[in-house]
């Protein structure tokens, strides 16, 4: 049978969930309330988790003890219910050891999607407005909220480049391994030879960060207000809505005018900004384990090709963890995607294991 977690660790589990529990009852404080709810609803699963694997195993030693009955009835009954009880106690190990594997503190936030055509002309633009397209559509089945942030069109269509605000609990858990440069073959409509083209655009999945993840100084802000520019450089507005903030430490820039409003611009600047120095500041936490990501589903670095998309074959390849599956136009019309990444997290969660010496 799979290693159980420790003992020690599943007591701390259920004394810190009586603990909460308690201090929730006493009716503190609405910070507190607030705080303690939200690591209840996270403790909730693991306790019930460990009472069931328990019950379990007390089952199996009953049956165990059956076995040297001297009631030859007794006996047979425990010979004949071992095996289910093995399997079940098998079962709800596994599921522990999935629960209580380290969890990323960024997996319920929203996420900042953006997505940046690369080498192949209009056809890489083209194909970020598929990719844009993907992403929209699997966000409405998952019943999230898709706001575009910033946008500049390709001359032909599609994007040069895009960013988007998907809001919705968990957004960032599904779609954090979509990062990464995605690669598209197939013959362009202007292709008059049939020759199949290959073009690229970088996706870069970014957990949406609120003030209180990461502080900024104002003193550290540039803000420059500006026209709203439209499609060749035209002014679509009279007033100076546009935002343009620049973190002057890091050098980050951001600039938004998709709203009329100046101060929704100037919101959603913020949010985007507080995002990539959210991220800017996990990259750096996580170097030291980048190694490690590499060997799972790939280091996050967003010049590492990760996935190929090839229409005469209908074919999608995800390179990471050599998954091939030929489903292109369900993929991206987002109902096969889940596929791709249930696959891509099962592969983080086998890696999350051998590293915990559980595997």
């Amino acid at each position: 049978m799979s290693l159980a977690p420790p003992t020690d660790r599943l007591d701390a589990i259920l004394a810190r969930h009586d603990i909460v529990t308690a201090t929730l009852n006493a009716a503190p404080d609405g910070d507190t309330i607030v705080a303690l709810s939200r690591e209840l609803s996270e403790l909730e699963g693991v306790a019930a988790a460990i009472r069931a694997y328990r019950a379990m195993e007390e089952n199996l030693q009953g049956l165990q003890a059956m076995v040297e009955d001297p009631d030859p009835e007794m006996r047979a009954l425990a010979h004949d219910e071992m095996p289910r009880a093995r399997e079940d106690l098998e079962r709800a190990v596994q599921g522990l050891r999935f629960m209580l594997l380290p969890k990323d503190e960024a997996d319920e936030k929203s996420a900042i999607l953006e997505i940046r055509a690369g080498t192949g002309g209009d056809e890489a633009a083209l194909f970020a407005g598929d990719l844009f397209r993907m992403y929209a559509r699997y966000a409405e089945l998952k019943g999230w909220r898709v706001e575009i942030i910033s946008e500049s069109a390709g001359t032909a269509g599609g994007y040069k480049e895009i960013v988007a605000e998907i809001k919705g609990r968990g957004v960032f858990a599904r779609l954090k391994f979509e990062s990464g440069v995605h690669r598209v073959q197939r013959v362009p409509d202007t292709e008059t030879q049939g020759r199949i083209h290959t073009s690229a655009a970088t996706v870069a999945v970014l957990p949406e960060a609120e003030a209180v993840d990461i502080a900024v100084n104002d003193a550290d802000l540039k803000i420059e207000t500006m026209r709203a520019q439209g499609a060749g450089g035209q002014h679509v507005n009279k007033t100076e809505s546009a935002i343009r903030v620049t973190h002057l430490p890091s050098g980050i820039v951001v600039f938004v005018q998709e709203e009329r409003s100046q101060h929704k611009n100037r919101a959603r600047a913020m949010t985007l900004l507080r995002s990539r120095l959210y991220d800017a500041e996990r990259t750096r936490k996580d170097a030291a384990r980048a190694a490690d990501r590499k060997a799972q589903v790939g280091s996050g670095d967003r010049s590492e090709r990760i996935r190929t998309y090839n229409f005469p074959q209908g074919r999608i390849t995800d390179h990471r963890i050599n998954l091939t599956l030929y489903k292109l136009e369900e993929v991206l019309a987002g109902g096969a995607l889940d596929e791709v990444i249930d696959a891509l997290v099962t592969e983080h969660q086998a890696a999350q294991l051998a590293a915990e010496g559980m595997a």
